[in-house]
């Protein structure tokens, strides 16, 4: 498949439509993430260089440097996702004529299994660190851009749910008890995270804007 970076938007949603498992859930989760890390470019943007913020130039600059980061590891995650289903899927074609066919296709399908559930963990940290930045450029961006800053954080907030529900699918099939419980115990402190960043980037823009979000 195309990488995601070279595809029209219209291509890659024909994809995301089309009756095939990738891209899927999980590369729209991290294409969302990456809107919204693109938005906060853009706040931080129209920042820089105006007079009237020359207070936070060198901060908008370090902004501006963090959110394009994250827009380009969000966007590579699509192709990440979409291929850590792909090598999922292949196990499932693995032969199990004879019992060391069946060992070996079940050892290769938890490994896969468990790359399926680092990549939309990643995600969603990603997605989180999206969160945080909006903080910050919610209350020292450009005004007239800070309704920008909160539809950032609502398409981050969507995407790192939906990333997250990508972990739990994953850890579903996984055996491997302790991995079940470092990656159910990362995501949780995740999510409390995110919830603490969500509430804090909200307060910020309603404080600039003057309206509710």
């Amino acid at each position: 498949m195309t990488k995601t970076a070279q595809m029209t938007i219209q291509a890659f949603l024909d994809a995301l439509a089309a009756r095939q498992s990738t891209p899927g859930g999980g590369g729209a989760a991290a294409l969302a993430g990456a809107q919204a890390a693109a938005l906060l470019s853009m706040v931080a943007n129209f920042t820089l260089g105006n007079k009237k913020y020359a207070a936070v130039e060198a901060e908008m600059q370090g902004y501006l440097a963090r959110s394009e980061a994250l827009r380009q590891e969000l966007l590579e995650l699509v192709d990440r996702d979409a291929a850590a289903f792909d090598a999922v899927s292949a196990c499932y074609a693995m032969p199990r004529g004879t019992e060391a066919e069946k060992a070996a296709r079940t050892a290769a399908l938890q490994e896969a299994l468990q790359g399926a559930a680092r990549v939309p963990l990643h995600t969603a940290e990603q997605c989180l660190a999206v969160l945080q930045l909006a903080e910050p450029l919610g209350s020292k961006g450009n005004a007239n851009v800070v309704s920008d800053v909160a539809t950032a954080v609502y398409l981050a907030v969507g995407a790192l749910h939906s990333a997250i529900v990508n972990v739990n699918i994953n850890l579903k099939f996984i055996r491997d008890q302790a991995f079940v419980e470092q990656f159910a115990a990362r995501r949780d402190a995740l999510l409390a995270e995110a919830a603490q960043a969500e509430a804090a980037a909200k307060a910020a823009c309603r404080q600039t804007l003057g309206v509710d979000l």
